[in-house]
């Protein structure tokens, strides 16, 4: 018998044919038969919808294979792409079992990556020489920061990192400089298209471009020189990409020009997983494939071979509420297996408590740390379990991310409080000696340095002094001085503020937040919730010297290394991932799904925010638990906290609810106590239904009126005329400003304007 991977009768005999491992027999036959399906269908457009763990990788590689097995192509004719550089090497290595040395020759890698060699090939042509630099984001914001120097723009005002995403989305898009409109971004009143011009030009004197530029020049080069697309449409006969659902404008449109000769294109991923919007997915790619390939073929991996029944049910409800989804139902062949645990607790405190002992519970019975995870959706919900986990002994690592204590922001605040708290921490006092940036540069730092070594003193103790002499020029020395007084001012607030307030007038006067606040980057918004987490942990000591012990134990704490240990995560590093056991904590409003998610999208937001838990929940195979908390301290300030509307989606045959002790109280009387109506009792809970019961209900047009975790003893029938002085458990006082029904628009005294209902304030 002939072997199927002898390339001799290939139409390209003059490479030099590798040998071939042979596949084993059977292998066509360890595929269920939607998996074959796709495999086997090598002619013309195909769309694999691959729900979680239903075997999406090996229906990619059998396929290539496949196309190797049947002689449908050369190697070097496969074009193979994906996200990830770790996706990349899998899928190789995965092929390299199948066909052996024949995956080396295949087009096989990242989008980037493969667009980069296509560039290299034609770099004349956007004006490059093939030699061109890459640059990374460091270069890419040095870069934009001259171009701002230049045209006189106040970087303050408008940070370059602003700038930076506005040329990254219109490279996302396909969207060149002569086509960038400047409705498009607000930037420096309008400026930004013609910046983004000056930048590529820049880039090209430079001969660099940056990451976006490599898809954004193939682009450009394939609409403008025929031939050059031609030439690579020949080259890839069969073109293959995986996790197309995070495409975004202008991978979309590299891969439909590039496939438009063969047609022979075959897209594998998950409209329901498509949880990348942030970053310039587009969900709509996998949604309108059909249109974009007439007659494609759709095929459905149902299957999951990773999930109970239980969890994969649970899931699949909560997704069936998106209205944005072609549509599939995961099933499995797994035994039923224990359903989704929805559990409230008090507070956050006691979330992380609860999860701990059910930690250190699974444990006990045998299970390993490394086989758990916590998926959260914000960044700063790590610190509360990080602490916790230390005080239990667990070892953890903290996936994609820093730990809470790490993190950039953190270790700045941290090294204002050493300096304040110990005037001699030289290490503290050099990090934010100019953070935020105020014009103090490297040679004012090398002066302080000189002369505290000389001298024998701090840092702080020369700057003192150098404030005072005419070593350092007007300009410098009046900032100095600026920067020591704060410091003497903060240190005699030190035994007259709480240390919580202290430290929020630090970083409010050393103009820390303000810098934060100003950045436009993704990442700034999660910074300030950091920061905002950070205050609140203070909380929990006595004082501020308490605290910094407290840290430098917990940074002696060695996560690091190999063993086992529980992983913590945001969902969004976890999709990829799977675990026997996940912890989903911090399931309100507002938190998840996110406000300002729905805030900027609207329903898109909410539709990929649902997408978000569905990625959550199939992360785990044996064992899910969804946790929401009564009270979750937000802005530094008690809030009521309403169970997210997701738990709401989840069906009920599917989910055990339960509420740990202390939630209600161990005496509160059933169906009352702090919550009101607020039980388990009945065989589900509606969101709805619970609104009033937490100190909230909504308007006519549904948004969420605040109330009180418990309202008042007042007669609900007083009235309530305009002017009225009154007061609130939870804001304080206040006066009336508008009366709608039993509904009162009131300005407090601290807490500003806020809706509240009239049962829970009382007549001042």
């Amino acid at each position: 018998m002939s072997d199927p991977f002898d390339l001799g009768a290939y139409e390209e005999p003059q490479a030099a044919a590798p040998s071939p491992s042979p596949l084993a027999p059977d292998w066509l036959d360890a595929l269920n038969e939607p998996q074959r399906a796709a495999v086997e269908a090598l002619d013309g457009p195909v769309l694999v919808l691959a729900g979680a763990g239903t075997g999406k990788t090996r229906v990619l590689t059998s396929r290539i294979a496949n196309i190797l097995g049947q002689r449908k192509a050369w190697p070097s004719r496969i074009l193979a792409v994906t996200f990830t550089n770790k996706a990349a090497r899998e899928m190789r290595e995965r092929i390299a079992a199948l066909v052996g040395p024949m995956a080396q020759d295949l087009w096989l890698g990242t989008f980037h990556s493969i667009a980069a060699r296509i560039l290299r090939r034609h770099a004349e042509l956007v004006g490059l020489n093939p030699s061109f630099s890459i640059i990374d984001t460091d270069d890419q914001l040095r870069l934009l920061k001259q171009l701002l120097a230049v045209e006189g723009i106040d970087e303050k005002k408008w940070p370059p990192r602003m700038l930076a995403a506005a040329i990254d989305r219109w490279k996302d898009k396909g969207i060149t400089p002569d086509k960038a409109g400047v409705g498009d971004s607000g930037f420096a009143d309008g400026r930004a298209p013609d910046l983004y011009r000056q930048y590529q030009e820049r880039l090209k004197v430079l001969n660099a471009c940056d990451f976006g530029d490599l898809l954004l020049h193939n682009l450009t080069i394939f609409l403008t020189h025929p031939e050059v697309l031609a030439e690579w449409q020949e080259k890839f006969r069969y073109v293959l990409v995986d996790e197309y659902q995070d495409s975004n404008v202008s991978q979309y449109l590299w891969l439909r020009l590039l496939a438009q000769k063969y047609k022979n294109i075959c897209c594998v991923g998950d409209d329901d997983q498509s949880i990348y919007g942030w970053r310039g997915a587009e969900v709509g790619n996998i949604l309108r494939f059909e249109k974009d390939f007439p007659g494609a073929r759709i095929v459905r991996l149902e299957q999951n071979y990773r999930s109970t029944p239980h969890i994969l049910a649970a899931a699949s409800g909560l997704i069936a509420h998106n209205e944005g989804r072609l549509g599939k139902t995961l099933w499995t062949a797994l035994n039923e297996g224990e359903k989704v645990l929805v559990r409230g607790v008090w507070d956050g405190e006691e979330e992380a408590r609860s999860i701990g002992d059910e930690v250190e519970s699974l444990q006990r019975a045998g299970s390993r740390l490394s086989d758990m995870a916590i998926l959260v959706r914000a960044g700063f919900q790590t610190r509360s379990f990080e602490e916790r986990f230390i005080q239990l002994g667990l070892k953890y690592k903290v996936i994609g991310g820093l730990r809470f204590y790490e993190r950039q922001e953190i270790r700045d605040a941290i090294a204002y409080m050493r300096v304040v708290a110990q005037p001699a921490d030289d290490l503290a006092f050099e990090r934010i000696f100019n953070v935020p940036k105020r014009g103090l540069g490297d040679a004012t730092l090398q002066l302080i340095n000189r002369t505290a070594r000389a001298q024998s003193i701090p840092m702080l103790a020369a700057a003192r002094i150098l404030a005072e002499t005419d070593e350092l020029k007007p300009k410098a020395r009046s900032t100095l001085r600026m920067l020591v007084e704060s410091f003497d001012r903060w240190r005699v607030l030190l035994d007259q503020l709480p240390h919580t307030e202290l430290v929020e007038t630090i970083l409010d006067e050393s103009g820390y937040t303000a810098m934060w606040q100003a950045d436009r980057s993704v990442e700034a918004p999660g910074r300030l919730e950091n920061l905002k987490e950070l205050v609140q942990a203070l909380e929990q000591f006595e004082n501020l010297g308490g605290f910094l012990e407290h840290v430098s134990l917990v940074m002696e704490n060695d996560a690091g290394g190999d063993g086992d240990m529980i992983s913590l995560m945001t969902m969004h590093a976890a999709k990829g991932l799977e675990f026997n056991a996940v912890f989903l904590p911090g399931w309100e409003e507002g938190l998840f799904p996110s406000q300002r998610s729905m805030e900027e999208k609207g329903t898109e937001g909410l539709e990929e925010e649902r997408r978000l838990a569905y990625v959550g929940l199939t992360r785990a195979r044996q064992r899910a638990y969804v946790y929401f908390a009564a009270n979750r301290r937000v802005y530094g300030q008690w809030q009521a906290a309403l169970p997210s509307r997701f738990i709401d989606e989840l069906p009920g045959d599917h989910v055990e609810a339960q509420s740990t002790q202390g939630v209600y109280g161990s005496s509160a009387p059933a169906g009352g106590g702090r919550f009101g109506t607020f039980a388990y009792d009945a065989p589900w809970l509606t969101a709805e239904r619970n609104l009033q019961s937490v100190g909230r209900t909504r308007d006519s047009q549904g948004r969420t009126i605040e109330g009180s975790a418990h309202p008042v003893a007042n007669d609900s029938s007083a009235a309530f005329a305009v002017g009225s002085r009154v007061f609130h458990q939870k804001f304080g006082y206040g006066r009336v400003q508008a009366v709608d029904d039993n509904k009162l628009t009131i300005t407090f005294d601290k807490a500003g304007t806020k809706k509240v209902i009239d049962a829970f304030v009382e007549k001042a």
